[in-house]
């Protein structure tokens, strides 16, 4: 069997164990090119690139939110429909230490410590998603039905 020609992160086991179908997608990573820089070097829309974010509440209890890559999060309304008091980005090395994953490689998928994962509600209308494979400079296409793997929260937090 030969070596595949992209990375086998703990993103891509996870895939894998789950049966989930994914293309593998590498792109030169520039720091700070978010999901603009992917898009763009990949052709795909950016409203389909899906970003992994790691927040924490007032406890400082980690929660990751799927997100649109033209879109931000309203950390408010979030905190409201959760039920918190305030949500907040965990730090660069929390983040780490939680998922096990690079701030800019973090995928929602083979994260290190269990965390949940809310999802806004409009990316389920998408017929593919590119999100994070677990480095970064790579993302996997798959559909938005992988993402049930991970019994996400639907959450309608975007603006």
């Amino acid at each position: 069997m030969s070596k595949p020609d992209y990375p086998v992160t703990a993103a891509i086991r996870f895939l894998r164990a789950h049966k989930i179908d994914f293309i593998p997608m590498l792109y030169d990573y520039v720091e700070h090119g978010g999901t603009a820089e992917s898009a763009a070097q990949l052709g795909v829309p950016e409203h389909q690139v899906i970003k992994t974010i790691v927040l924490q509440d007032e406890h400082k209890k980690g929660l990751i939110v799927l997100m649109h890559g033209d879109y931000q999060i309203s950390t408010r309304n979030l905190a409201r429909q959760l039920g918190k008091k305030h949500i907040e980005p965990a730090d660069a090395a929390q983040a780490n230490k939680w998922t096990g994953f690079l701030v800019g490689g973090t995928s929602p998928f083979g994260c290190k410590s269990p965390l949940p994962v809310y999802v806004e509600k409009s990316i389920w209308d998408l017929e593919t998603i590119y999100i994070n494979g677990g480095k970064r400079g790579f993302l996997v296409a798959v559909s938005p039905q992988a993402l049930k793997s991970l019994s996400p929260t639907e959450v309608a937090v975007a603006v």
